[in-house]
């Protein structure tokens, strides 16, 4: 959990769906931060993170199911990086661990493990968009970009999660937190695509930039537009937590 790493796994031992293996966010999900150089959640390796895959379990023929206890924002993360590795039989569990418990469905506790498999990467990096990609559109506007953050955030209103407050010059608004009903369901398809149709515009899903806080966040973001039939955004990794390491790069606030 954001802030609260161990919190997560002591619930997960507590109880969890049978078979679940842990995937913890800043071990598992992230590589090492590099203070002043990256976001609070950098990628790791396809080395290190082929290897984990590994570890879990998972090879060419696994079909993997995310879950988490927050909106799938966690799910989500881990959703994309399989995919940014190639492996597309992955799905995630909609209304997440919390529709799970209230269905009154089966849990187990203490730590699971899987047997070993060979997890073979097979990278898209076109998946991902670096820090340069996205200052160069901050000077070209030829991509549009999306701030997945709530609008707060966005507008640049103080926030403890960061020492500098605003958004990417260009960037629009897009709470992900809009995707969802008020039991943390995503939205039916067809409400969606009226959203993300009026956002992207004549935009093609494919060619915007979407980002969060720190890499996190954003992933829910896209799975709402692959449930509303859209293509795959381009992701900026690093976020909003590596836009600002840099002083010299430039931030807005206000409205876009």
């Amino acid at each position: 959990k954001l802030g609260s790493p161990a919190e997560g796994r002591s619930a997960y031992v507590e109880s969890h769906i049978p078979g679940a293996v842990y995937a913890h966010l800043d071990e598992d999900l992230s590589g090492p931060i590099i203070p002043g150089e990256t976001g609070r959640h950098p990628l790791p390796t396809i080395e290190t993170f082929a290897k984990q895959l590994s570890e879990w379990g998972i090879d060419a023929n696994t079909q993997v199911i995310a879950y988490d206890d927050n909106s799938s924002v966690y799910a989500g993360r881990l959703w994309w990086m399989l995919r940014w590795l190639g492996h597309d039989k992955v799905a995630v569990l909609d209304g997440d661990w919390r529709q799970w418990q209230q269905e009154g469905r089966p849990t187990s506790s203490g730590v699971e493990t899987r047997a070993r498999r060979t997890f073979v990467a097979q990278p898209r990096p076109e998946m991902q968009v670096s820090v340069a990609d996205v200052t160069a559109n901050v000077q070209s506007r030829a991509s549009k970009m999306f701030d997945s953050r709530d609008e707060s955030r966005y507008r640049g209103e103080p926030s403890p999660m960061d020492p500098v407050s605003g958004h990417i010059p260009g960037a629009q608004s897009a709470w992900y937190a809009r995707n969802l009903d008020a039991n943390g369901k995503f939205l039916p398809a067809d409400q969606l695509r009226a959203r993300f149709a009026a956002l992207l515009g004549d935009a093609a899903a494919e060619d915007t930039i979407f980002y969060c806080g720190s890499g996190v966040s954003v992933h829910n973001n896209l799975l709402a537009l692959a449930l509303a039939g859209y293509g795959t955004p381009r992701v900026y990794i690093g976020s909003w937590s590596d836009w600002i390491t840099d002083a010299s790069r430039p931030v807005a606030t206000g409205e876009e």
